[in-house]
């Protein structure tokens, strides 16, 4: 499958998410002052896995998900596809494509389609791979990665997707079996990420902005997160100017736990948002 499947859609799911935005913010009585780093939206992603096509949602503005968008066929390949807002607008203009056999190809969106370029190989000694922003101090989002034996690495990035070469970040990651996290959670100006263990108890781990040790020591949030088999973020798509959770439960409903910005606690209340995604692989 060649990745340039949805650079034309690209363009068209971005002016619609900046136009919900938009809409969203009128008759806002006050609006608060810029911030120097924007919380981003993005799409989510995800492969059906019956027949391998490729499904788009984007945010709805009213907290969810649109219905799901076909995007390309015989997409079986990918293993994942991570958005970044490296302009600092709030939407993903550039995206990693990560794929089964190692490849990572890189994109960033210009208004025209073009095929993305190879920035390496070998990715899938990986069983994680995830950007949750900027963790360095400049503009561009940069890469996790965790490694089969938990050992997590971090990759800085060029405005092109090339990549610096890793820095070892620490090891025992292979406690954890699921990593999310996209954007500020505790409203420091800092990218955190969340991680599930295998007892089902998510951590937080802020960030510190030093890529070489990028997260503080972790912080429980709460227990009984195995109830859901998948955990992701997909930035703030509630559009409230913090950053999100989402976890889908294996029945197919997805629920959308909403930023508070404190890092004491998170998040809020879960609210019911999508169903029918048992059946795809969201990436």
């Amino acid at each position: 499958m060649k990745i340039n499947r949805q650079r034309v859609l690209k363009g068209a799911l971005v002016a619609t998410a900046v136009a919900v935005a938009t809409a969203t913010a009128v008759g806002t009585a006050s609006a608060a002052p810029a911030a120097a780093t924007v919380t981003p939206s993005f799409e989510m992603y995800g492969v059906h896995k019956t027949t391998g096509d490729l499904y788009t949602w984007i945010a709805n503005g009213n907290g969810g998900f649109s219905a799901g968008i076909p995007t390309a066929d015989s997409a079986g390949d990918l293993a994942d596809i991570i958005v970044a807002d490296n302009n600092n607008d709030g939407f993903g203009e550039a995206e990693w494509t990560l794929y089964k056999n190692g490849r990572l190809d890189f994109f960033s969106f210009d208004g025209d389609a073009e095929d993305a370029n190879t920035v390496g190989r070998g990715w899938n000694i990986y069983k994680t791979v995830i950007s949750p922003g900027n963790i360095g101090g400049a503009q561009q989002a940069d890469l996790l990665g965790v490694d089969s034996a938990g050992v997590l690495w971090s990759y800085l990035s060029y405005p092109d997707g090339r990549l610096t070469t890793r820095t070892k970040v620490g090891g025992g990651w292979n406690a954890y079996n699921q990593i999310a996290g996209q954007g500020d959670l505790t409203g420091d100006g800092k990218v955190d990420i969340v991680a599930r263990d295998t007892a089902g108890v998510l951590w937080l781990y802020k960030g510190t902005g030093n890529y070489r040790a990028p997260f503080t020591t972790r912080t429980k949030v709460g227990s009984g997160w195995n109830t859901f088999n998948r955990l992701l973020s997909t930035g703030d798509i509630d559009f409230d100017g913090k950053a999100d959770l989402l976890a889908r439960k294996a029945d197919g409903k997805l629920f959308r736990y909403s930023g508070t910005g404190n890092a004491a606690a998170p998040f809020k209340a879960p609210v019911q948002i999508n169903t029918g995604l048992q059946n795809f692989n969201l990436l």
